[in-house]
């Protein structure tokens, strides 16, 4: 099933099937039983919508999204590339090799967009990357309920500067995308489970490229599991899970770039680069 968030509160769509659900997406969307509840609207058929909805960032007004850093190979390498002058290029190969994961706060819910909606570069970065991220839905009790896309703006340059820049590289205004809808499942995702990207430039591609969920190093329980350890989510939170592609070394996003992210089961997540 597909949960959307719209102005009108959360839809849920299943078979070409879509329905209003009756109870406010905080709440919803932080239900360990929230597939059961969805279901029930579903089997009702109450409130059922025609034709296409708008929808808004899946994420509550009392959320936080974070991020995993370093989990595929291919963002190992990428990080130590950009930080090699900076004499800080073995970190993210111990991070890489290393039981725990790299987890930090990517962006609170008024810096998050979703599909159809601009992102911002930073006006003192000149090397800015999307990163394609499948992203997990994760409730007060860290039970994973659902998942979806994620586009983690990341500063290069300025990382690559000094690792502790960080935060500065990864979070400021617009600089988080998620959505189009929450896959919310009781399963987990099939290991070959494709995340692919392609960006758009004036008419024509720039970069394309793709990988698997099975390419990622560190388990999603693991993720969740050190997330949780010593710190609370009373409304749950988001979880960006790393990338596995990354543009060369010569690219940078542009305004008016066009960025979609595709993952199997959940959509196409598209937004503009201003």
């Amino acid at each position: 099933m597909l949960l959307f968030n719209t102005k009108h509160g959360p839809v849920v769509e299943r078979d070409r099937v879509r329905c209003r659900v009756d109870e406010p997406w905080d709440v919803l969307i932080n239900r360990d039983d929230c597939a059961a509840v969805l279901a029930a609207a579903l089997e009702a058929r109450r409130g059922v919508v025609d034709g296409d909805v708008q929808t808004l960032p899946p994420i509550g007004h009392q959320q936080e999204l974070w991020a995993a850093g370093v989990t595929y190979y291919r963002s190992r390498t990428a990080r130590m590339e950009e930080s090699q002058d900076a004499g800080g290029s073995d970190f993210y190969d111990r991070v890489y090799l290393a039981e725990r994961p790299e987890l930090f706060m990517k962006a609170t819910p008024h810096r998050v967009v979703g599909d159809g909606d601009p992102m911002h570069l930073r006006r003192d970065s000149k090397w800015i990357v999307p990163e394609p991220e499948l992203t997990l839905l994760i409730t007060s009790s860290g039970k994973v309920i659902g998942y979806t896309i994620g586009n983690d703006l990341s500063c290069r340059d300025i990382e690559g500067e000094n690792p502790l820049y960080l935060p500065q590289a990864k979070t400021f205004d617009r600089c988080a995308a998620i959505g189009p809808a929450i896959l919310v499942t009781y399963d987990p995702l099939p290991t070959d489970t494709a995340i692919r990207i392609a960006i758009t430039r004036d008419g024509g591609d720039v970069f394309g490229g793709a990988t698997a969920i099975d390419q990622m190093k560190q388990p999603l329980d693991v993720l969740v599991d050190y997330l949780y350890r010593e710190a609370s989510f009373p409304h749950g939170c988001l979880l960006m899970t790393g990338t596995g592609v990354v543009p060369p070394n010569n690219f940078t996003l542009q305004p008016g770039d066009t960025v979609a992210i595709t993952i199997d089961g959940i959509g196409t997540l598209c937004n503009t680069i201003a």
